[in-house]
């Protein structure tokens, strides 16, 4: 696979993230809160907010997104410290080439240029291939959240992670 960049979104790759962050839903319901018939639903303006409302980063290879990672920051005063790895995706042809590590790298760098001293995230436990990436990033488990998401009759629980920076 030919080298790619990692680069922050803004609100002009509204239409690039609405595109990548829907087929993630699509292909991987149970790795988001949200679904894809939410998110389908929401406009191009939405999208574009969503780019910087929770700073986005995306990796980039001959202007297609490969994969995206966002960080949300909290807002409430007493917690400011910290952020939340978010909306991690990416796509089949990417994996395995170092996108979702760099994807990673780039937020926990972020975080700490933010003056953040640690960045949460939710897993859940069937997501093999996640779980071993947080853990090369240094993110360790804290809980779990039992049936945190729930796609018809099935549940999944939540393994809560944080990487302390």
């Amino acid at each position: 696979m030919a080298a790619f960049a990692i680069r922050r979104l803004d609100r002009a790759d509204a239409a690039a993230y609405r595109e990548i962050r829907l087929e993630g839903l699509q292909r991987h319901p149970e790795a988001f809160g949200s679904s894809f018939e939410a998110e389908a639903a929401l406009s191009l303006d939405e999208f574009a907010e969503r780019t910087v409302a929770v700073t986005t980063f995306a990796a980039e290879r001959d202007g297609r997104l490969l994969g995206i990672v966002g960080l949300a920051r909290e807002t409430m005063a007493k917690r400011l410290h910290r952020g939340t790895l978010v909306r991690m995706y990416v796509r089949a042809e990417a994996r395995g080439s170092g996108v979702a590590d760099a994807l990673v790298t780039t937020v926990l760098d972020h975080a700490r240029a933010e003056g953040l001293d640690a960045v949460l995230l939710a897993v859940i436990p069937e997501a093999e291939p996640a779980r071993r990436l947080y853990a090369r990033h240094g993110f360790t488990v804290y809980g779990i959240e039992p049936g945190a998401l729930r796609i018809g009759d099935r549940s999944y629980d939540d393994e809560l992670r944080i990487r302390i920076l």
